[in-house]
């Protein structure tokens, strides 16, 4: 198991743009989707929650993200993926990360979007995606982008410790 270190928040690297991948059947390529997965297994392991991350969390500035969502069977890395249509109905809802995991932050996604990525055999792939899922692409090809969820906060008073939002959930 390759499991990387997960950058927090206030690591510079965080907000920096990652490159588009070309060689998708590189060696180096293989080994940062094994260790993406690798690192969101563990993180799931620790805390029993986790649905994907994105390469520059774990200090590569690549645009991969790789997605374990069981709901709808999708499990695997979107190489260069990139956001072709979202949806005007948006909703709102509390978002957390893997870079501030005691940190919940309200935000506003689009409620649907198509998705244009590469699998691993460098095949053009689309996902049209709803709700909890379009919530997920749109946070992972975010921090492709150098942007963090904190950043995308509906207002000043949208954040809340995960134990506070856990206690007003009940």
């Amino acid at each position: 198991m390759a499991s990387r270190e997960i950058l927090q928040l206030g690591n510079p690297t965080l907000l920096e743009k990652s490159l588009p991948i070309s060689d998708r059947s590189s060696s180096r390529v293989r080994e940062l989707a094994r260790d993406l997965s690798d690192t969101l297994a563990s993180f799931r392991e620790a805390t029993g929650y986790g649905r994907g991350i994105a390469a520059p969390q774990i200090g590569a500035l690549r645009r991969m993200i790789f997605i374990r969502m069981a709901t709808n069977g999708f499990d695997g890395p979107l190489i260069n993926p990139e956001i072709i249509w979202a949806s005007g109905e948006r909703f709102e809802l509390w978002d957390d990360c893997f870079s501030f995991p005691d940190l919940m932050v309200r935000v506003s996604r689009a409620q649907s979007v198509r998705v244009r990525y590469e699998d691993e055999r460098g095949a053009s792939q689309l996902i049209e995606a709803e709700g909890d899922f379009s919530e997920l692409l749109q946070h992972e090809i975010d921090h492709l982008d150098g942007i963090l969820a904190v950043q995308r906060a509906v207002s000043p008073s949208a954040f809340a410790t995960r134990s506070e939002w856990l206690r007003q959930k009940r």
